[in-house]
């Protein structure tokens, strides 16, 4: 492909990268829901039987049902408010509500009525759209022109903050401004916050979570990846905190869940949240996370990795409150080993500096192109290098040399007395009134995630690590509290400070962190608890490091978008769509049930079943499945949910859909739009689908509906959640 784009003129050499990025392939994409309309062929085409333009309405059926969680995707799925999501995305409630004594990961749950609903985890909520309004002209024209990187930033967030709080005053509500294109586009997303979300019923971990860490990213897969919780609100209707007179939420909009599956071939199609790709940026990016940034990082949490797991080894209680953030550092540091092996088989830097370099070229070929977009690369290449070359301190030290969580609560509260002290819309973001039942939520959920030995241990291998660093990216404060002298610090003395510092603090105590919540900057000042003292003498060079970040973001806002409106552009003319980045709003995704061959001679078909379970448990974790599910497995009990053409009961099945972090309990619809799966992992192959889409061998991996329904009525017997749902057994 290479070779055949030079051999053609620049503009159509361009045409070929772009198409080839951005719309190559059907499957191709994560379309935002008011791009459907213009996609309505290509979806009929498909199989799609309802209107598209239906699609596009986030406050209609069924987009209106796919709801998000903050980081997971979930759907209603009842009209008495019942969400169902991913195992993984409800790990931490389960988590949350577990003990030695009760240990829900290891058991599982079911309430049996309503009453026996759980609190899920502090600060977890649902979201339910209402509203989107296009903000684009309000916010770009209230950037002055010339202005600096720092002016923009401090603009365009004091303009969100504006549209925010006007939003806002609808009270139960929770508004964000979402960027698009880099900052080509903005969105105001008013959703209704329910804060009061409960735990209705998880597997045991030994079937949420088959096959593990091995398993992760892996194909063939048989996990039944899914829980349920319940939204409540008060006896009003409207939002509340968890109390027992609250009721639960009834949806305008809840989906179908239907129990008659899918076929290979059939056209499929998911609703969802995903976090962030990275299919635009430059060569350069691209290179530097090849080079440094997936290596790096993934040295760095695997080394966090034996510390929890040592740490751990004898205290099954530590073990429970770290299982969460031991589930995380795995999946991301598989991540990263995934992406490292996707890149050593692609072309991905090679294509992206030919796509530069024509694009350029056809920039400068025009007159008015070259003044819009002339210097577009060359300034944003300029900011990138800039970026890359802190990005060993903001590891190092910004994201783990201060990750103690008793530091990071204590800087949390110390930041919050000074930004007390503005009016609300003068405070930076995250400190206002709107964010305090957060910060509230976040202390509290330490009591579950917090072991002072587990905390102690990282922490002092992630100053080491920053003691490396070279001085001219260290932080005086911080090198001075810790004895750090150049590159050195002695060890002994570095346990004895820490040793007296976790002995000598009450900021492990609930009741001291919340009270901190009131204190003044003089009361920190003159506390003698050291995680705040630290706090305390951390602050300046915090703000001076956010301001510096503030800056180089802003002339990111400032660059990114042109380079971006040049690429629509030239699309456009073609009368081509570009879908954006992911960014965390609503997306959609399309294609079909699909196997695939990663390999010479190996052929994957699209479905596995409970007996590919029997084949693969050895009665040891992660393949240890529950001796009632194998005892039924060998019974052939298939229940309601048999399909005669696998001649068992679908358990996971591929797609050739478009995804990536965020996705995690999508809505997996049928051509009807009713709920037949789960989206809950990609395949190794697709790992690198943050930045590279390949058709053949991108799929994505979604739990059946059908292995839902029967692990529920076999293995739990929960005919009143079933008949919820509308779904009728034998």
């Amino acid at each position: 492909m290479k070779k055949l784009l030079h051999s053609v003129s620049p503009a159509l050499a361009l045409v070929s990268i772009l198409l080839l990025v951005c719309v190559a392939s059907a499957d191709e994409g994560m379309w935002r829901p008011k791009q459907l309309p213009e996609l309505a062929a290509e979806l009929k085409a498909l199989g799609l039987e309802v209107d598209p333009e239906s699609l596009s309405d986030l406050t209609a059926h069924p987009m209106n049902a796919v709801i998000s969680l903050g980081g997971c995707t979930a759907s209603f799925v009842s009209p008495q408010g019942l969400v169902i999501t991913n195992h993984h995305c409800a790990y931490g409630s389960i988590v949350y509500n577990s003990t030695e004594e009760n240990n829900l990961l290891r058991d599982g749950f079911l309430a049996a009525d309503k009453s026996e609903e759980l609190p899920a985890s502090p600060g977890s909520r649902v979201f339910v759209t209402v509203a989107v309004e296009d903000v684009t002209d309000q916010v770009l024209a209230a950037i002055p022109e010339g202005a600096s990187g720092a002016e923009r930033y401090a603009t365009v967030d004091a303009k969100e903050k504006a549209l925010v709080a006007e939003c806002e005053q609808d009270v139960g509500h929770r508004c964000n401004v979402r960027t698009y294109y880099g900052g080509l586009e903005y969105e105001l997303i008013k959703q209704l916050e329910i804060r009061d979300v409960r735990l209705v019923h998880a597997p045991a971990e030994a079937i949420g979570k088959y096959g593990g860490d091995i398993d992760n990213w892996m194909w063939p897969r048989h996990t039944g990846d899914y829980s349920f919780y319940r939204a409540y609100v008060g006896p009003d209707g409207n939002p509340a905190d968890f109390a027992p007179e609250n009721v639960p939420y009834a949806p305008k909009h809840h989906l179908t869940v239907s129990p008659k599956g899918i076929q290979p071939g059939d056209f499929i199609m998911a609703a969802g949240y995903p976090g962030s790709t990275s299919r635009y940026r430059l060569a350069s990016e691209a290179k530097n996370v090849i080079d440094w940034y997936y290596p790096t990082r993934g040295k760095a949490y695997l080394q966090w990795l034996d510390i929890i797991n040592e740490s751990t080894a004898d205290n099954e209680d530590a073990s429970i409150k770290y299982a969460g953030l031991v589930a995380g550092l795995n999946n991301t540091t598989k991540n990263y080993s995934g992406m490292l092996a996707g890149f050593a088989k692609s072309d991905i830097v090679e294509r992206k500096t030919a796509l530069e370099e024509d694009l350029q070229a056809w920039i400068d070929s025009d007159p008015e192109r070259k003044r819009k977009y002339g210097a577009a690369l060359a300034d944003l290449r300029e900011l990138i290098a800039q970026s890359q070359s802190e990005q060993a301190r903001v590891l190092y030290y910004d994201t783990l040399g201060r990750r103690s969580s008793l530091l990071g609560a204590a800087r949390t509260l110390y930041r919050l007395s000074q930004e007390k002290l503005k009016p609300d819309m003068e405070r930076e973001s995250g400190y206002q009134e709107r964010d305090l039942g957060r910060i509230g939520q976040s202390l509290n959920s330490l009591e579950r995630t917090y072991e002072a030995s587990v905390d102690a241990a990282a922490w002092r291998q992630f100053i080491l690590n920053y003691a490396e660093l070279p001085v001219d990216q260290h932080v005086q404060a911080f090198d001075e509290w810790f004895g750090i002298e150049g590159n050195s610090v002695g060890e002994a003395d570095l346990n004895a400070k820490l040793h007296s510092m976790y002995s000598n603090t009450a900021m492990g105590n609930l009741e001291t962190r919340l009270s901190w919540m009131e204190a003044t900057p003089e009361a920190f000042e003159a506390s003698d608890d050291p995680f705040i003292q630290l706090a305390v003498q951390l602050y300046d060079s915090d703000i001076e490091l956010e301001n510096h970040a503030k800056q180089l973001t802003g002339l990111f806002d400032a660059v990114r978008p042109r380079l971006m409106e040049a690429m629509i552009a030239y699309n456009e003319s073609l009368d081509k769509a570009i879908y954006p980045d992911a960014n965390s709003t609503l997306r959609v995704t399309f294609g079909s049930v699909k196997g695939y061959s990663p390999a010479d001679a190996v052929k994957y078909t699209p479905f596995t079943t409970l007996m590919g379970i029997l084949q693969k448990d050895t009665g040891e974790e992660p393949f240890n499945a529950p001796h009632d599910q194998l005892a039924a497995i060998k019974n052939r009990e298939f229940g309601s949910f048999y399909d005669e053409a696998l001649d068992s009961v679908a358990v996971n099945f591929l797609t050739t859909l478009d995804s990536t972090g965020g996705n995690s309990g999508s809505a997996t619809m049928n051509a009807k739009g009713e709920l037949v799966g789960l989206l809950f992992d990609g395949n190794w192959e697709s790992i690198i689908a943050d930045w590279d889409f390949i058709p053949p061998i991108t799929r994505t991996i979604h739990v059946d509906m059908r292995y839902v329904l029967w692990i529920m009525e076999q293995l739990y017997g929960a005919d009143d959640l079933l008949a919820e749902m509308g779904i009728k057994t034998n």
